[in-house]
């Protein structure tokens, strides 16, 4: 995948194959059903679908490797067997996970700690000359909540994606397979992550393809008084259609019919502007 050649958004669909993900109380966690899942969300119009065996939820724990392993490679498998032209992202901090996965098919890698877990990804990543999504969080998923902080959100990010965009180069990744992500969620107060919806264009400014994943975020249900995460996917529409205006690449979400409406209108009306 050329990244630089994207001009209409992507849409990457969610598939958490585990036991406790915080938007689907893990109900994919079944091979079937996960395989059942992704042919679904690429029906209703995913680009790309993005596969993980490890929750990154507020306050989760590590999932050993060979795990991770165990549950993602059989639904990455049937995927690719069935739908071979669809670009499988496997979601993973982890180079050994990363080469398994990209044995069974998959072909893109996005990594939540962009990189600082397994320094050994960016190699991997340059070699294979796969897409890679670095993402920002502070701390690690079992205390990045505990208590954010920063003095200006939108601009350490920005530093902060910038410096790993950089070292992902200086090991060998073209500049046009990065992709970045401001983690919304991952480590942000509610204002951090408003701060940074409404600045993503300083991140696309950088010249790094941008990937934003808004979706279902607890954020958006403590504005709209919602506690049941499947009940905000008008919110995250709303963040898609931002992201579409300021010139976000790639759209990750769970809810694929609602999104891929609000990525094609919110780029027709781009596209409309004089």
């Amino acid at each position: 995948m050329i990244l630089t050649s994207i001009e209409r958004p992507l849409l990457m669909g969610i598939l958490n194959v585990t036991p406790d993900s915080f938007s689907n109380n893990g109900e994919h966690f079944d091979t079937d059903k996960a395989i059942q899942h992704a042919v679904s969300m690429v029906q209703d119009g995913a680009d790309i679908i993005d596969i993980g065996g490890e929750s990154t939820r507020p306050g989760a724990v590590r999932v050993a490797i060979e795990e991770q392993i165990e549950r993602v490679v059989p639904v990455i498998k049937a995927l690719q067997a069935t739908h071979p032209t669809v670009p499988i992202s496997i979601d993973t901090s982890s180079s050994r996970v990363a080469e398994t996965a990209f044995m069974a098919g998959a072909s893109i890698i996005n990594d939540v700690s962009a990189g600082r877990d397994d320094k050994n990804i960016l190699s991997f990543a340059a070699e294979t000359k796969a897409a890679i999504v670095l993402m920002h969080m502070q701390g690690q998923p079992l205390n990045m909540q505990d208590a954010p902080d920063y003095k200006n959100a939108v601009e350490e990010i920005r530093l902060f994606l910038i410096e790993r965009a950089a070292d992902a180069e200086l090991t060998g990744v073209a500049r046009d397979k990065i992709l970045i992500d401001p983690g919304i969620g991952f480590g942000k107060t509610r204002q951090n992550n408003l701060d940074l919806i409404a600045n993503l264009s300083a991140l696309v400014a950088t010249g790094y393809s941008v990937l934003l994943g808004a979706s279902r975020k607890r954020f958006m249900g403590s504005i709209c008084n919602i506690e049941k995460f499947s009940e905000l996917v008008a919110a995250t529409c709303a963040t898609t259609a931002l992201a579409v205006m300021a010139g976000v690449k790639i759209i990750r979400a769970h809810d694929i019919k609602d999104n891929r409406q609000a990525i094609d209108v919110a780029y027709a009306i781009k596209q409309s502007i004089k």
